[in-house]
């Protein structure tokens, strides 16, 4: 039975690791175009500074595991290593004042944050309290992440397009939520099983929320007065528009993770707010 178990924990945490290193990838495309055009565009640099720091939250908290977390541990170190590759590139192409925004965050959260959270944790907590602790701070923050695609749902409801919620991206992050899930359920870890019900969840909804609009189609109103019947100009128009309503080129997240992985699951709302405001 242990040995079930910890076969297992090992089969969807490597699935987990191959998965997440998909997402994490997602934002690729948002920098080779900020690397072509020299400029940040609006684009902003909170999401992938909020990866870089939940990626360093589930590594400490996976140490506190001695050995169980070995798999948290190599994902987020990868993790860290390519959103801190995106900060970089931000700040390289960014003008003087997102440069300012985006380091005095990443000093605030990244590095006074993170090292207020080691201090509390390392000196008024000790064994499992300590990894109690740290397990709430780190579902804490995956249930906020997680929350950011509530506003893109929003506007896909609204504007009934999927422009702004590419399809790949949502079932990435779909079967990276269910894949950590299933893993926190074979190291009967709760505090990795649980922000990633919520991103199951989610994900799920963003694909049926796809599903629908991608394939709406307005009623079709016949005149039956007229011979040959005809379908109203207005309806054609609306029925054109709608069924060439381009799907997002760019897979930029959000996602991403809570889930251990935590990527720019924002980057979506940073496409959608800049693309709305043009």
């Amino acid at each position: 039975m242990v040995l079930a178990h910890n076969v297992l924990a090992v089969t969807f945490g490597v699935m987990g690791n191959i998965i997440s290193f998909i997402v994490f990838l997602a934002p690729v495309p948002t920098f080779v175009r900020i690397c072509k055009k020299k400029s940040t565009e609006g684009f902003e640099s909170l999401p992938y500074v909020s990866a870089l720091f939940s990626a360093m939250l589930w590594i400490y908290y996976a140490m506190q595991k001695d050995g169980a977390g070995f798999l948290l541990i190599t994902i987020n170190a990868v993790g860290c290593f390519i959103e801190t590759i995106y900060i970089i590139l931000f700040l390289t192409y960014a003008n003087k004042k997102a440069r300012i925004s985006t380091l005095k965050v990443l000093g605030l959260l990244n590095f006074l944050g993170f090292a207020a959270i080691i201090l509390v944790c390392e000196l008024l907590t000790k064994g499992s309290n300590r990894e109690k602790v740290l397990g709430g701070i780190c579902v804490g923050f995956s249930v906020c992440v997680f929350a950011a695609p509530l506003s893109i749902m929003r506007v896909v409801i609204r504007t009934k397009s999927v422009e702004f919620m590419p399809f790949s991206l949502s079932l990435f992050l779909t079967l990276s939520a269910i894949t950590w899930l299933f893993y926190g359920l074979a190291i009967k870890d709760f505090y990795v099983a649980l922000p990633n019900i919520m991103g199951a969840f989610l994900g799920a909804v963003q694909m049926i929320l796809y599903v629908i609009f991608k394939y709406y189609k307005s009623p079709v109103v016949v005149d039956e007065t007229e011979k040959p019947k005809t379908v109203s100009a207005d309806h054609s128009i609306n029925m054109a528009k709608l069924s060439s309503t381009p799907a997002s080129g760019e897979l930029t997240v959000h996602s991403s993770q809570t889930n251990p992985v935590q990527t720019g699951a924002g980057d979506l709302e940073d496409q959608m707010d800049k693309k709305i405001s043009n």
